[in-house]
């Protein structure tokens, strides 16, 4: 995928749903504050998750675990579907932060060949990254993004000024995707 197509994607997926939560900050607060617990979004964030993490391993050569490698994607296969009946407390915040670590994959696979063209490619990199924190910490203590999500959509103001912030940075993300990494 080229940078610039995957910064546009990036700001556009970012930035739709901010647009709802400053139109109608109440009703965004509520769906949110659903979602820890939203079995339907977990299954489908974990299947999800487990597909793309799958299909990563499956295009990796291993060649010191070859042989063992359908073995191996199996297992990781029981493991995504087996979360979804033997997991299913805040499944939703699972699926989700194994969906942002293999979004952080993309995300610096992606821009690393990128590094020395243009000094923007690190707001890609440094995204990812806090990817990557969000994903281990959510994984970790799943009840911390219901915590976040609380303190979030407290107030109708709060939740129209933190969507405004994150519109504020998906824009600047799709402008990245629209001019710096347009040859990318």
């Amino acid at each position: 995928m080229k940078l610039s197509l995957l910064s546009i994607l990036l700001g556009l997926g970012m930035g739709l749903p901010q647009v709802y939560g400053l139109a109608k900050p109440a009703q965004l607060g509520a769906a949110a504050r659903r979602f820890p617990r939203n079995f339907a979004a977990g299954v489908l964030l974990m299947l999800l998750g487990t597909a793309w993490f799958v299909w990563n391993v499956n295009g990796e050569p291993i060649a010191d675990f070859s042989a063992f490698k359908p073995y191996m994607m199996a297992g990781f296969i029981a493991v995504g579907v087996g979360s979804c009946f033997f997991v299913q407390d805040f499944l939703a915040v699972r699926g989700l932060a194994v969906v942002m670590l293999l979004l952080a994959k993309l995300m610096v696979d992606t821009g690393r060949p990128h590094l020395d063209q243009s000094a923007f490619v690190v707001v890609i990199q440094a995204w990812a990254y806090v990817f990557v924190v969000m994903g281990i910490w959510f994984t970790i203590t799943p009840w911390k993004l219901r915590d976040f999500i609380e303190w979030a959509t407290a107030t109708e103001a709060r939740t129209r000024f933190l969507s405004g912030l994150r519109l504020a940075f998906a824009a600047f993300v799709l402008i990245l995707g629209l001019t710096a990494f347009r040859a990318m």
